[in-house]
């Protein structure tokens, strides 16, 4: 399988995953690649979580602090949360395991905007990096590393780690190569420069990422799969909110406010964004860009049929179709796709600079636009902020899209207040339900909340959050935010108490 490792003294640190985690000891700091889902060691967090469980076995503790890009997969998070072996998480998560396990207690999570955590590792913030495990498509002549489906913070990982694990994985396919754009002019302050990216499309670095080969300790060969979810068609409530958000656009171009070609899109992950980046091929929009974290199903589909003219992202997120349909036309996008790192891909000045669409998800918002896109009840994380903060708050029109209710109708995603708040009204201009589209931009408080009420509430809560409205209005100690503080939380306590946050 060595064809993939082209330089001669990293050939010779061959060695099986077993041995590699055995490298690894209790009370490191382990940076690993990964991104959505793509881009993640598959075979030696493996082995590592057998390696903890044996040493549980025994009655010894073995713990290790990992950082990441942002989600992973079964084999990284799943399998070392299984084996109790992480002591703290970082900046983002996405699996089931890991999540019961934080919401119990029993580890620390660090959720965290995702431009920052470059600069915190380079800033010494989270202490020594003590070895990093990234995964590579393959090893030139040289020791350049050609990046696979991720490129997040492998760039830092690489550079900040004390020594360095390569998984080389044999199932990336070898037309990845060129795809990335991997920018090594940042700086810490004072010594900072602008950074000279203009379009989406630039490209300002280097498709390789670099690596001392007297840091790698071991380089482990694989042949396995990213391991992304199903893609769920849209169902009738997405696509409604789809239809809202795409009228909304037709609205702003008629108005002067956006071309014909929009301004580069921002989404997140998940079926509405989905939706909506269908509803843009059917609309009749071409020549679009996206400036972004994730390339989805979706953005394939519309850079195969010309809606989408290229995409700039730091990873992909697609389905096993998606997969499929990429890697049978890896030709095609290669020349469509730039893979950046996460601190390019989510850099606050470039978004703000190209003026991204930023679409993403919520769970709730409040009566002001306040947005809480990460905590269940205020209490209990779900995934994280990921990057979607990075964005909202740059972002020329920053949208949060929800079903208007949760749970079978149990849970309004309307509510008094936030139970918890990752983007202030102050970065929300635009809310979206299947209910309709609440524009905030301009509105003083008192405005905002009436219109959510109006266009974004489920009918079977809207008369609950008027009769709240109305009484804060009267009642409220001051009357520029009208809260009933005695109250405004209460529906998220009747929810946690009966399963319901109707009366």
């Amino acid at each position: 399988m060595s064809d993939r490792i082209r330089h001669a003294g990293l050939r010779e640190k061959r060695m099986s995953a077993e041995q590699a985690a055995a490298l690894i000891h209790p009370g490191m700091t382990v940076a690993m690649s990964g991104f959505t889902g793509a881009g993640y060691p598959k075979a030696v967090p493996q082995a590592l979580a057998a390696r903890i469980d044996e040493a549980h076995a025994r009655g010894e503790a073995f713990r290790i602090n990992v950082m990441t890009g942002a989600s992973t997969a079964p084999e990284l998070d799943g399998a070392l949360a299984r084996a109790h072996g992480i002591e703290l998480r970082l900046p983002y998560q996405s699996d089931p395991n890991l999540r019961e396990r934080i919401n119990a207690g029993e580890l620390n999570y660090i959720d965290m905007h995702l431009s920052h955590v470059a600069q915190y590792t380079w800033f010494g913030y989270f202490g020594a990096v003590d070895v990093a495990v990234v995964e590579v498509t393959a090893i030139d002549e040289a020791g350049h590393l050609v990046p696979s489906s991720s490129v997040g913070n492998n760039k830092t990982w690489l550079e900040q780690a004390d020594k360095v694990i390569l998984e080389v994985n044999h199932w990336q396919p070898d037309a990845l190569d060129g795809m990335h754009d991997v920018y090594y002019g940042t700086a810490l302050p004072p010594n900072r420069k602008p950074i000279p990216l203009v379009h989406p499309d630039d490209r300002i670095g280097e498709p390789y990422l670099r690596c001392d080969p007297d840091k790698v300790i071991a380089v482990v060969e694989t042949s396995a799969p990213d391991r992304n979810s199903p893609f769920t068609p849209p169902d009738a409530a997405s696509k409604q909110i789809a239809t809202h958000l795409l009228d909304f656009l037709a609205h702003e171009v008629r108005r002067g406010r956006l071309t014909p070609q929009l301004l580069p899109l921002q989404s997140g992950v998940g079926n509405i964004t989905n939706a909506v980046l269908a509803g843009l091929g059917e609309a009749g929009y071409r020549d679009l860009t996206a400036f972004t974290e994730v390339i989805q199903d979706g953005m394939l589909d519309l850079l195969k049929r010309g809606v989408l003219r290229m995409a700039s992202a730091t990873s992909f997120s697609l389905s096993p179709e998606g997969i499929d349909e990429f890697l049978a036309n890896v030709d095609f996008y290669r020349d469509r796709i730039v893979l950046r790192t996460q601190e390019m891909s989510n850099h606050p000045e470039l978004v703000r600079r190209l003026g991204c669409i930023a679409m993403n998800g919520m769970i709730e918002v409040d009566l002001y636009g306040n947005v809480n896109s990460t905590h269940v009840a205020g209490t209990k994380i779900m995934n994280g902020i990921g990057g979607s903060g990075d964005f909202a708050r740059n972002a020329y029109l920053s949208v949060f899209m929800s079903p208007s209710t949760a749970k079978n109708g149990a849970i309004s995603s309307i509510v008094p207040m936030a139970s918890h708040v990752d983007h202030t009204e102050h970065d929300v201009m635009v809310i979206v339900t299947e209910q309709g589209l609440a524009d905030l931009r301009g509105l003083a408080p008192r405005q905002r909340a009436q219109r959510i009420i109006d266009q974004c509430a489920h009918p079977d809560f809207r008369p609950m959050l008027q009769d709240y409205f109305d009484r804060a209005c009267r009642e409220s100690f001051g009357k520029h935010t009208p809260h009933l503080l005695g109250e405004a939380l209460s529906w998220h306590q009747r929810f946690v108490e009966t399963g319901s946050m109707r009366m």
